[in-house]
């Protein structure tokens, strides 16, 4: 079953208010848009500052639903500091996704490209110990909170689904997308979320966009995003 949508007039606002689960390193707020019963699904987006399209792509999911998602929560922005600042850090200079509790967490400063042709030699801080940053504590505590069944993490632009486990969530979103369907990315991710999740068996799948122009983004990624929400996972056949 299709998800209901709000007529295209409508898709300027979200019309549901969100609430406040934390502070920013800058003091802005986290926010959430919970779901309206039980929590299944967690789908959080703009944890890197540098991948704004992950922000608009999800905002503009929600926007589209006639009504507020019963089983899904959603956070836009998961590091809001480095979103306003254009920066993959946040405003300390931390890679949050590399500063989760993870066993495999480690102070060394840690690299990134600045395109994918680059190399991987712009280096940032993973915190001063795992767990060091207030957006990473609260995101922790919100999924304490929450309880989902499985989390969606929203990246750009490795054009991948990544799921360690090969879940049918994971299967789902690859199909669905068209997008590979891998167990990893192909490098080392200390102190990352997916990571964190991996140590604790926690079902986390990461939606990898291309690199691809906003409007190509919007209209083959926004309807995935819009049946993911909707339905807490893949429909059901």
């Amino acid at each position: 079953m299709s998800a209901p949508i709000r007529s295209r007039p409508e898709w300027g606002t979200i019309p549901w208010a969100p609430s406040t689960y934390g502070r920013s390193s800058l003091g802005l707020p986290l926010e959430v848009w919970r779901p309206r019963a039980e929590c299944r699904l967690l789908v959080f987006a703009g944890i890197h500052g540098e991948e704004p399209e992950t922000t608009y792509a999800l905002s503009r999911a929600l926007r589209q639903l006639a009504e507020p998602p019963e089983h899904s929560a959603v956070v836009l922005a998961t590091n809001p500091d480095g979103l306003i600042r254009g920066t993959r850090v946040n405003a300390r200079g931390v890679d949050l996704n590399r500063n989760f509790p993870a066993r495999n967490w480690s102070p060394a400063p840690v690299t990134h490209r600045s395109t994918l042709e680059d190399a991987s030699d712009i280096a940032v801080s993973p915190g001063t110990s795992a767990a060091s940053e207030p957006e990473v504590q609260a995101l922790l505590a919100l999924i304490d909170e929450l309880r989902p069944s499985a989390v969606v993490a929203l990246h750009a632009p490795l054009a991948c689904i990544d799921d360690p486990g090969e879940t049918g969530l994971g299967r789902w979103l690859a199909k669905r997308s068209r997008l590979p369907l891998v167990r990893d990315v192909g490098y080392a991710t200390p102190g990352s979320f997916g990571s964190w999740g991996k140590d604790h068996d926690r079902p986390i799948v990461t939606y990898e966009f291309p690199l691809a122009a906003t409007e190509v983004l919007m209209r083959e990624h926004v309807p995935v995003l819009v049946e993911l929400l909707h339905h807490a996972g893949p429909p059901e056949e």
